[in-house]
């Protein structure tokens, strides 16, 4: 089963029960191609969490959601040692982080101390617990959520740790049609929770024979220093305080391969990179002042950015 036909697959069964939200589903399925994490921007109510166990139900994966708060401590995410009375000894619990798809859910509610430990699994794929590494499972997919209006109570992310998420995804209203198809799922007292069960997960083996013929994608060097001139231009841009990191390119780099892959190609065009361009670099960028009072937001810089690199033919 090829790439196409798996990304195929998921979106079809994720439709079942997830009206709309092309983007953000689509850019879930990059995120398990290419092994990276997800941040999810939108106000409450539009399917964030539906769509995380939406996700692990179609890999076969265990779900977690944690529920950042102020109050929230490290080994809350990573696990702790418990003492057993019955049996006089510690025992170690593992905590809600050892799953396929963690949902951070308004991850920046908790201490700087706590999104760090979140972040740092992210990183290294394991967690450090009584001198010992444990590797997390795989896939593991962390979907980050966060309200782009009430920020009352908040701890934002520092520029270093959003640059660890691979994208950001906005997650918008639904348009008339898809909220009246949203309302009609919803009728007769019907839960679309209730039919996660009956999602069709994919093959066995499918996921990773479509990541590794994502990995396998071909990539010509003009592709390479078209990425290279377009985070370039990000750090020299008049619009913004900081531009994209070393490895914003190479998350724009995997996640253009990923992208041909699931349209099918075995190499990368100049329009996977395009594609994707916002979705990884929007959460990176600092804007002037100046450009916040002109109107500009990150994907309004990218759009000019584009527009000033020239495209391999």
């Amino acid at each position: 089963m090829n790439t196409k036909t798996v990304a195929a697959r998921f979106l079809e069964q994720s439709h079942r029960i997830i009206v709309g939200q092309d983007e953000p589903l689509r850019l879930a399925f990059l995120c398990l191609l290419t092994e990276g994490h997800l941040l999810l921007e939108g106000v409450p109510g539009t399917a964030k969490t539906l769509l995380a166990r939406a996700v692990a139900r179609l890999v076969r994966g265990s779900f977690s959601r944690i529920q950042f708060t102020p109050d929230l401590m490290p080994s809350d995410l990573l696990g702790t040692s418990v003492y057993e009375i019955a049996t006089s000894r510690f025992t170690l619990r593992l905590g809600p982080v050892f799953a396929n798809i963690v949902l951070a859910d308004e991850v920046n509610r908790a201490p700087a101390k706590t999104q760090s430990a979140l972040l740092e699994a992210m990183e290294e794929r394991q967690v450090s617990l009584e001198g010992q590494a444990r590797p997390l499972p795989r896939p593991f997919l962390v979907l980050a959520t966060q309200n782009p209006v009430e920020y009352e109570g908040t701890y934002p992310l520092p520029e270093a740790e959003l640059d660890r998420f691979l994208f950001k995804a906005l997650v918008r209203y639904p348009a008339a049609g898809e909220e009246t198809a949203i309302l009609r799922l919803h009728d007769g007292g019907k839960n679309p929770r209730d039919t996660l069960e009956s999602l069709e997960p994919l093959a066995e083996g499918a996921l990773d024979e479509a990541r590794r013929e994502a990995d396998g994608t071909t990539v010509a060097d003009d592709l390479l220093r078209y990425v290279v001139a377009i985070v370039d231009a990000s750090r020299k841009s008049p619009d913004l305080h900081l531009g994209g990191s070393p490895r914003a390119g190479v998350h724009l780099l995997r996640a253009a391969k990923a992208n041909a892959a699931v349209d099918g190609r075995d190499f990368v065009t100049p329009d996977d990179v395009k594609t994707l361009a916002a979705p990884v670099l929007r959460h990176r960028f600092v804007l002037k002042p100046e450009a916040e009072i002109e109107g500009l937001d990150a994907d309004a810089v990218v759009a000019r950015i584009l527009s000033r690199v020239e495209v391999p033919r």
